[in-house]
């Protein structure tokens, strides 16, 4: 697996451009949150740990509600496509798993495919900042599920 890329321009970006501020349930401290489940997610998934880095800072990045915002999803996936080669680099075949991963992240789906389940897994297991449990049933890999069944194990 290549090396994990810098991001601390794509993170130093992403946080600028961020409309909810900082001190969002959705911004910075999710993403930090998101990125360390997906770390320790991937150690037993095998996903492509650049991928889950970069989901990790792009997934909620272009939020515009604290609440419902059905649309956010696909506008980080097109910031990620935005900034592709200019902030960092991927390529196709990841870049398709961070772009898939971003746009449908809030769905509710799962999948088998590990970059894109640990992904998915790593946002869902920060679910405790809203006050929703993270369920067993809504996780892609199987340590997301052991996490999700053992409300202390983790929480971010």
């Amino acid at each position: 697996m290549a090396d994990a890329p810098d991001l601390t321009a794509v993170w130093e970006y992403v946080t600028r451009q961020f409309a909810l501020g900082p001190e969002s349930l959705h911004g910075p401290d999710h993403w930090r949150r998101v990125k360390a489940n997906g770390l320790a997610v991937a150690a037993e998934s095998g996903a492509d740990e650049r991928v889950v880095r970069l989901f990790a800072v792009l997934h909620d990045s272009r939020r515009l509600d604290e609440g419902i915002d059905p649309a956010h999803g696909q506008r980080g996936a097109d910031l990620a496509a935005a900034l592709r080669g200019d902030l960092f680099t991927l390529d196709d075949q990841a870049f398709q798993k961070l772009y898939y991963a971003c746009a449908w992240h809030e769905k509710g789906r799962v999948t088998a495919e590990p970059t894109i389940g640990t992904c998915w897994d790593a946002d869902r297991l920060d679910l405790w900042r809203v006050g929703a449990r993270p369920l067993p049933r809504y996780m892609s890999t199987a340590r997301g599920k052991w996490l999700a069944e053992r409300p202390g194990a983790r929480r971010g």
